[in-house]
């Protein structure tokens, strides 16, 4: 039965376990084509105030594929542009679109949106989360190793919405999962604690400042940039500090030996991970990257209530 309908997903903490297994089931039918078009009059709007391609690009196709249509919200182009309060514009769209994904900085603006539209609200980035990246992820393991549950992983680099997301969403499905970041750029305290809380067994949710721990027979191995949007002026003085968490040949040897590298992408090569990882056999990346489709196509398709 679908639990979604009509439901703001801001967190990957606002699923169960049962709901993000029942997304990765229908994501899977998705992606071997087993799509009815029956979304014919639904529209999705598109509110980016960062930059995209796999987000923006990923949601237009799915909605597209069931059957519906997407508006793309410039907020440059719009009254928000001028200082149009959020609660206004939400409770505007909300009289025009059936759905509504919000990729920004402030995770307070989601929340703004989903407090003032009926319709649903999914948080397709904030600087505090990428729930839609992570479920991507999900089905993206789920696919090399079959049950989730046990699986260790490792997240390498900034502590960042990425990983915020990840220890949330392992906790919720049993994967075993440690963050290494540089001492500068640690998780979010609160959500690590919110997800050491979720997860069913003791503590599989951890927080090194070792790289070499982290892998040390990882089935999962993932990184992201360094700096993430908005941090760009940062990135050489964060290159010295996160040097030592860079996924490479080396570091992938500490893994275990069927592990798989994974990248939310756009990926900086010579930095967070080598050409010959990114390219190499163990990488899941582009499979990880067409996974967005599939799994957002699940996402709108249960908070639409189609399925």
């Amino acid at each position: 039965m679908n639990t979604l309908a009509g439901r703001d997903i801001l967190s990957m903490a606002d699923m169960t376990a049962a709901e993000i297994h029942a997304l990765l089931d229908l994501a899977r039918q998705y992606k071997r084509g087993h799509t009815t078009p029956t979304a014919q009059g639904r529209v999705l709007g598109l509110l980016f105030t960062k930059a995209s391609t796999r987000t923006r690009v990923s949601f237009s196709v799915a909605m597209m594929r069931l059957g519906g249509q997407v508006l793309d919200l410039n907020p440059g182009t719009t009254q928000m542009g001028r200082g149009e309060p959020l609660c206004d514009t939400a409770r505007v769209l909300d009289r025009y679109l059936d759905v509504l994904a919000i990729r920004t900085f402030a995770q307070a603006d989601v929340v703004t949106f989903a407090e003032w539209a009926q319709m649903p609200v999914i948080n397709a980035l904030t600087d505090r989360e990428h729930p839609c990246q992570v479920l991507a992820d999900l089905l993206t393991v789920q696919e090399s190793f079959g049950d989730l549950r046990g699986l260790k992983m490792a997240y390498l680099g900034d502590g960042n919405n990425v990983s915020h997301s990840l220890m949330l969403g392992c906790a919720l499905v049993g994967i075993t999962l440690t963050v290494a970041t540089p001492p500068q750029h640690p998780p979010d305290r609160d959500i690590l604690h919110q997800a050491q809380a979720l997860a069913a067994a003791p503590s599989p949710i951890t927080h090194t400042h070792d790289p070499e721990v982290a892998v040390q027979q990882a089935q999962v191995v993932y990184t992201d940039v360094w700096a993430s949007m908005g941090q760009e002026a940062e990135n050489q003085e964060r290159i010295p500090r996160f040097q030592p968490y860079q996924v490479n040949e080396a570091l992938l040897q500490k893994a275990d030996p069927q592990a798989i590298v994974l990248h939310c992408l756009p990926a900086h090569r010579g930095e967070e991970i080598t050409e010959a990882v990114l390219e190499g056999r163990q990488s899941r990346v582009w499979d990880q990257a067409e996974n967005r489709l599939h799994a957002q196509q699940a996402l709108l398709a249960q908070v639409l209530g189609l399925v």
